[in-house]
């Protein structure tokens, strides 16, 4: 495999079970889905690549449709690059799509929008079938409520109430696309897209929705809370196990085009994206 030829820029989509990383950014001493992912390139192309992501997925956080890129000089097909890598990467993760995009092409800075999907399971009784892939909430939420508030933060704001410390943006204007809170059995799936989200931005945001959903407070509040920026009213962080970046979106003019029928469905088939 060590065949050499012009570079090419790699886009690789990916999903990944969180559970047991530590983030997807590389950190010394701990299991990355970077560094994974960078281990098994290696062996593939043999040569180190730099790899980029179109965001950096908190530990316990999943993916169902990470983007990633990388420059390589390897004439390795690219239909065949995710059969090679899914031959070496560990079970937790998976490559279901490459494409050779433009040399200029970039994972992050490219993307015009991100997907992610938050799952809470309505249940007063734990389900180990979900336990990993969800925030469980033993009693009733209002969805009335949720979706009433849900409202308020779409657009564009200034999402420094919902951003935790520790962020180093400059600007914490952000817009949101959509933000949908759908409710089926014991499922409810909140479902947000917007041009780029501010680290914990969106747990926090579950977290708030979920206090509007319990009574704690009102989606007038919520509206104030965005427009004060205090933090200090917003309500908890949800756990990151509920949370899926689910895709990444780019204009067609970037060369890089959704994978083919990919429908943005559940993986067991819940219900549909509407975003």
């Amino acid at each position: 495999m060590g065949l050499k030829s012009e570079v090419r820029n790699i886009k690789l989509t990916l999903t990944y079970d969180g559970s047991s990383f530590a983030g997807f950014q590389i950190q010394p001493a701990q299991r990355t889905v970077q560094g994974e992912l960078i281990r098994a390139l290696t062996k593939i192309l043999a040569e180190r690549p730099t790899v980029i992501a179109a965001g950096r997925t908190d530990a316990g956080v999943h993916a169902r449709g990470q983007v990633v890129t990388f420059k390589t000089r390897t004439r390795i097909p690219v239909a065949r690059m995710p059969a090679a890598c899914n031959s070496v990467l560990p079970r937790d993760m998976g490559v279901w799509q490459a494409q050779q995009v433009p040399l200029d092409f970039h994972a992050r800075n490219d993307a015009s929008c991100k997907i992610y999907r938050y799952l809470i399971h309505l249940s007063p009784i734990p389900s180990p079938f979900i336990r990993g892939y969800s925030w469980r909430i033993p009693f009733q939420l209002d969805l009335a409520a949720m979706r009433e508030a849900a409202a308020e933060l779409t657009g564009r704001h200034d999402f420094t109430a919902f951003c935790a410390a520790g962020s180093k943006v400059k600007s914490k204007v952000r817009t949101v696309k959509g933000l949908n809170v759908v409710r089926l059995d014991d499922l409810l799936i909140i479902d947000a897209a917007a041009d780029g989200f501010l680290y914990k931005m969106l747990r926090s945001i579950v977290g708030t929705l979920v206090e509007v959903g319990r009574g704690a407070l009102t989606a007038r509040q919520v509206r104030d809370i965005l427009t004060t920026g205090d933090r200090t009213q917003v309500g908890p962080t949800a756990p990151p196990q509920g949370l899926n970046l689910w895709e990444v979106r780019y204009d067609q003019d970037k060369g890089a085009s959704r994978p083919a029928g990919a429908a943005l469905t559940l993986p067991w088939g819940y219900v549909k994206i509407s975003l």
